[in-house]
């Protein structure tokens, strides 16, 4: 590992087990899927602290707290940094984000991995861009993004370029379809957003589909669209 060759068995693909990892955070040491339980997770990677656009990220989302209890979901951030940094880092994260967005207040973990253990396992680590290392030559994380359900698995993964700010509307957007997905036996069309009608999965046969979704409507035999309730 001390190289950090990637392998194709180390990639983590949707359906893969969230490994679970000890760490160190600026709320104690944790043991993930201890402390994740019965909630969902998001866990996001940041290259290094006192990054412009992470803090930008990290303070939004503080200021999302609302939605995450509103959906059962724990969020903790990961970057290459040990505590202290953190620690200092925040107090930026909270000063600027009060000064530009509104009352900001970081209370979620954010786990120290400076020698990129944890980053590894997640297939977090820039393989490609020789010089994204820090001073000792570890390879930087990259800024990734993954929801995991409360059996630890992996439901979304995404990797954002540098220049581009994570947009947490689309990934809140994103939970709510993997949550009613799991709940309802739907899928979401393009652009779909919390309150807009579903569509009928295609496990549901057409006898089921008067049961379960009696307002529905058929487009074609493989596509059937409802409103959905809850």
């Amino acid at each position: 590992m001390a190289n950090f060759k990637k392998n194709d068995y180390d990639t983590l693909r949707l359906g893969s087990v969230a490994p679970d990892f000890e760490a160190e955070t600026t709320i104690g040491k944790i043991k993930f899927h201890d402390w994740l339980g019965d909630s969902w997770g998001i866990l996001f990677s940041h290259p290094g602290d006192f990054t412009p656009v992470c803090t930008t990220e990290l303070g939004e989302v503080a200021r999302r707290q609302e939605d995450w209890n509103q959906r059962n979901t724990k969020v903790i951030g990961i970057s290459a940094n040990g505590l202290e940094e953190h620690y200092k880092w925040v107090k930026d994260i909270n000063e600027y984000g009060g000064k530009v967005y509104g009352p900001t207040d970081v209370q979620y973990p954010i786990i120290s991995d400076p020698d990129r253990e944890i980053s590894y396992r997640w297939d977090m680590l820039d393989y490609q861009d020789a010089t994204n290392r820090d001073a000792k030559g570890l390879p930087f994380t990259i800024r990734t993004v993954f929801i995991v359900d409360p059996k630890k698995i992996i439901r979304f993964k995404a990797d954002y370029p540098a220049v581009a700010g994570r947009n947490f509307d689309e990934i809140i957007r994103v939970l709510d379809a993997i949550q009613l997905g799991d709940k309802h036996r739907i899928a979401t069309p393009v652009n779909w957003k919390k309150g807009d009608d579903v569509i009928v999965h295609a496990s549901v046969n057409q006898e089921e589909a008067k049961t379960l979704f009696p307002e529905h409507k058929v487009h074609y035999n493989y596509l059937r669209t409802t409103p959905l309730k809850s």
